[in-house]
C-alpha cells in the first residue's frame, strides 16, 4: 500500500504572505511547514503537553500573553525551556504582543523563529487556517478543462479529441473564464470543497488540434483567465451512441466522488451540431438554480402528477 504524500510549505513564505516580523531574525525561512491546524499553547506554557503537536503553527495571544507576565524571571525560563524543548516549527505572537528578553534567548538556544504580527489573534488564525488548508491540502491531477461559468466551476472529463478544449475556447469567446486545460489539479481544501488550478508549466495555455498551443491570457486578455476556481459540478463529454437512453429530464442527480467528496453529475453526448458551449452555460445556470433550492426536473414533474385527466 503506497505511502500517502505529505506536502510542505517553507516558512519563508508564510512569512512574506502575513508580512510577519521576524523577532530573533535570522529566521530559518526553508524550516518546513506540514500542519494546516494551528494551536494557542495555554496548557503546554502551564506545564501540560499531553496531544501538544509541535508541527502546528503556536500563536500567542492575550490570554497566554497574560498569563506570562504575571511568571517571574525563574518560572519564566522553565515554563520556556520545557516549551522550546518540543521544538516548534514556529511561534508568532499576535496583535503586536512585545516579548520578553528572556523569551528571546531561549527561543535562539533552541533555533525556535519568533515571529510577530499586528493582526488580532482570532483574524490572523482564520488567515492563516485557510492559507494553510490549501498550499497543504491533499491533491490529485486529472485529465480535463476546467472553467468557470457565470461564477460555476465546471470540470469537463472525457475522451481525448472529444471537444473539451474547443469548448473552452468557445466559453472564453462568450466571456466566461480559462482555469486550466488538459491537466487539471485538484486540491481538496476542505471536508465539502474542491479547488481546481493548472500546473504552472502550462498554466493560461490551451491545446487545440490542427493549430497548436494557445496563450488564452494574450489573446482574449487578463479576464478570460484565472488561477483557481472551487468545482461545483463535472460535465462528461462522450460520443453520442444512436439507441442510448440519455436523461431527458433530469430528475435522477449522478455523482463522481473524487477524494472522498460528492461532485453533481452530468453526461452530455457529443455529436456535430450540438453547441456545447450554449449547453454547459444551461447546466451552470440549473446548477445554480439547484443550489437556490429550485428544481426546474422537480416542478416539472410535480406539473404533471397534478394534471387531471
Amino acid at each position: 500500500m503506497s505511502e500517502k504524500k505529505v506536502y510542505t510549505v517553507p516558512l519563508g513564505s508564510i512569512i512574506d504572505e502575513f508580512q510577519l516580523e521576524e523577532i530573533n531574525a535570522p529566521v530559518d525561512r526553508e524550516r518546513p511547514v506540514q500542519r494546516s491546524e494551528v494551536n494557542r499553547p495555554g496548557l503546554a506554557l502551564a506545564g501540560f503537553f499531553g496531544y501538544f503537536e509541535p508541527g502546528r503553527i503556536q500563536i500567542i495571544g492575550l490570554s497566554e500573553n497574560d498569563y506570562i507576565t504575571h511568571l517571574d524571571e525563574e518560572k519564566l525560563r522553565e515554563v520556556f525551556e520545557r516549551f522550546f524543548s518540543e521544538d516548534p516549527v514556529a511561534v508568532v505572537f499576535s496583535t503586536s504582543l512585545a516579548v520578553n528578553p528572556v523569551i528571546i534567548e531561549i527561543a535562539n538556544k533552541y533555533h525556535v523563529p519568533l515571529l510577530r504580527t499586528a493582526t488580532k489573534t482570532s483574524e490572523f488564525m482564520a488567515a492563516l487556517i485557510g492559507s494553510l488548508s490549501v498550499s497543504l491540502a491533499p491533491r490529485i491531477t486529472r485529465h480535463g478543462v476546467l472553467v468557470e461559468v457565470y461564477g460555476e466551476g465546471i470540470l469537463i472529463l472525457g475522451d481525448s479529441g472529444v471537444g473539451k478544449s474547443e469548448t473552452a475556447i468557445e466559453l472564453v469567446k462568450r466571456g466566461h473564464r480559462l482555469i486550466a486545460d488538459d491537466a487539471v489539479e485538484i486540491k481538496k481544501v476542505s471536508a465539502k470543497s474542491l479547488v481546481g488550478s493548472a500546473p504552472e508549466l502550462i498554466r493560461h495555455f490551451v491545446e487545440l488540434r490542427g493549430i497548436g498551443i494557445v496563450d488564452v491570457k494574450r489573446i482574449f486578455g487578463m479576464g478570460a483567465v484565472k488561477d483557481t476556481e472551487k468545482i461545483d459540478m463535472i460535465i462528461k463529454f462522450e460520443q453520442w451512441v444512436q439507441g442510448k437512453m440519455y436523461d431527458r429530464f433530469g430528475l435522477e442527480t449522478e455523482y463522481t466522488d473524487i477524494m472522498g467528496i460528492q461532485i453533481p453529475t452530468t453526461v452530455i453526448p457529443v455529436r456535430p451540431g450540438r453547441n456545447l458551449a450554449v449547453i454547459l452555460e444551461i447546466a451552470a445556470m440549473n446548477n445554480r438554480q439547484k443550489k437556490m433550492g429550485y428544481d426546474t426536473a422537480k416542478e416539472f414533474n410535480e406539473r404533471l402528477m397534478n394534471m387531471t385527466f
